[in-house]
C-alpha cells in the first residue's frame, strides 16, 4: 500500500463517521500531511456544518500546526460554489495548500472538474482519481439522488429460508436474531425514509424507529428518519404507533384522491398527507419517488411487506436488496412471503450483482445491487 493510498483510507474513514447524519449532503472526509505526517483531521458531520477541507484546515491551525505547502486528501471533490457553507475551493488556497489529492470527482454533471480548474488556476496542484471506487459506493445514495432525480430504493426483509415473512396468522415476532435486527436498525438510520404499505401498519402497528445505533452529539445529527405508508383509503388507524409518538411530524401518509375527506381532515391534524395517482395496482411509484427526491430523500428503506415490495420490484424502482434469512422453515400455502405481488416472468426476473454475504450470529443476510441491463 502507498503512503498516499494509507492518507486516502484515513480520510474514507472518517467519511464514515458521520454515516446516516449529513443526508442530503455526502460523507466526506479529509486528511491534511506535511512532511509526511497528518497535521489535520477533518469529516464532515451534517447539511450546514463545515465541510471536511475546512474542518481538516481547522484543526491543523487548532494544534499549531502550518497548512501552507500541506497536502491534503480529501474523499470528494471540493465544493466550488457558495451553498449553505462558502466554497472549499477558497478556503483551500486561503490556507496556502500546495497539493490536493482527490478519491471521486463530483456526481452532478454541471460541477464535476470545476474545482480540479479553479486549484489549478490558483497554483494547486491536483491529483484525482485514488481509491475513487470506494469513495463513490461511500456516497452511493447522494451520487444516484443527484444523477437520476430519484431516491435510491432498498427493499428489506427479514425471512424463513423459505422466504416466509409471518405464519398466515400473521406471527412474525421474531424470525430473525438480535444481530440481524441490529442490522436491520443500522439500515433504517442510513437511510432518509422507510416506507411501508398500510397493511402492515394494521397488522402490527410498528414504531418504525431507529434503536439501539450509535449516533453522535445533538449538533450533529441529521435528521430523523421519515416513515411513509402507503394507504390509498387512508385507513390507518387514528392511534397508529407512527401518529402518536414524538416522531408523528416525520411520518407521511400517501392517499389517493378517494380517500375521504373527513378522515384526511383528523390525519392532518396528526402527520403529513401526501395525494398520489394511483395505477393499475396501488399508487404511481415513479411519480412518488420523484416527488420525494425534490424534498431532498436520497434514499428509501422499502420494508413494506409482501405486496409493497414486489409493488417497487415489478415497477423496476428497486436498486439495492437486503434479505436476511433465519435457518427455519415454515412453509405453508398462505404464509406470508417477503416477495408476493403477481410475480414477474422467469426473464424479467431481477438479476443482482456485487453481491455479499455476512453471517450475523445465526442468521444470513444478503446484500446486493439490481443489475442495470
Amino acid at each position: 500500500m502507498s503512503t498516499d493510498e494509507q492518507w486516502m483510507r484515513e480520510a474514507l474513514r472518517l467519511a464514515r463517521r458521520a454515516r446516516g447524519e449529513t443526508s442530503p449532503n455526502p460523507m466526506v472526509g479529509a486528511v491534511l500531511v506535511r512532511r509526511g505526517k497528518i497535521i489535520g483531521r477533518g469529516w464532515h458531520r451534517r447539511a450546514g456544518l463545515a465541510h471536511a477541507e475546512v474542518n481538516a484546515i481547522e484543526d491543523a491551525v487548532k494544534n499549531g500546526h502550518a497548512t501552507r505547502g500541506a497536502t491534503l486528501f480529501v474523499t470528494l471533490e471540493p465544493c466550488s460554489t457558495h451553498g449553505r457553507t462558502p466554497p472549499c475551493t477558497q478556503a483551500i488556497v486561503d490556507a496556502g495548500i500546495g497539493r490536493v489529492i482527490v478519491a471521486a470527482p463530483d456526481p452532478n454533471p454541471s460541477h464535476a472538474g470545476r474545482a480540479f480548474q479553479k486549484l489549478r488556476r490558483k497554483g494547486v496542484a491536483v491529483e484525482h482519481g485514488l481509491l475513487a471506487e470506494p469513495a463513490a459506493e461511500l456516497n452511493a445514495f447522494f451520487n444516484h439522488w443527484i444523477t437520476n432525480d430519484l431516491p435510491l430504493v432498498t427493499v428489506k426483509a427479514a425471512m424463513t429460508l423459505d422466504g416466509k415473512i409471518a405464519t398466515a396468522s400473521g406471527e412474525s415476532k421474531w424470525i430473525t436474531g438480535p444481530s440481524a435486527r441490529r442490522e436491520g436498525m443500522k439500515l433504517r438510520h442510513e437511510a432518509d425514509a422507510i416506507v411501508v404499505g398500510v397493511n402492515t401498519i394494521l397488522a402490527d402497528d410498528p414504531s418504525l424507529t431507529v434503536r439501539d445505533v450509535r449516533r453522535p452529539k445533538p449538533e450533529w445529527r441529521g435528521p430523523e428518519l421519515r416513515r411513509i405508508v402507503l394507504d390509498p383509503r387512508a385507513r390507518i388507524p387514528l392511534d397508529a404507533r407512527v401518529l402518536n409518538d414524538e416522531l408523528a411530524p416525520a411520518t407521511t401518509v400517501v392517499v389517493s384522491a378517494d380517500a375521504p375527506a373527513k378522515r384526511l381532515a383528523k390525519l392532518k391534524a396528526r402527520c403529513g398527507v401526501m395525494t398520489c395517482r394511483l395505477a393499475k395496482r396501488g399508487f404511481q411509484l415513479r411519480m412518488l419517488l420523484k416527488r420525494l427526491a425534490k424534498q431532498d430523500v436520497t434514499s428509501l428503506l422499502v420494508e413494506g411487506g409482501g405486496e409493497t415490495n414486489a409493488a417497487f420490484i415489478e415497477a423496476g424502482l428497486v436498486d439495492r436488496v437486503a434479505f436476511f434469512y433465519a435457518p427455519k422453515i415454515l412453509g405453508g400455502r398462505d404464509a406470508r412471503t417477503g416477495v408476493a405481488g403477481e410475480g414477474l416472468p422467469l426473464a424479467a426476473g431481477l438479476q443482482l450483482e456485487k453481491i455479499r454475504w455476512r453471517n450475523l450470529g445465526p442468521d444470513l443476510m444478503l446484500t446486493a445491487r439490481v443489475a442495470r441491463a
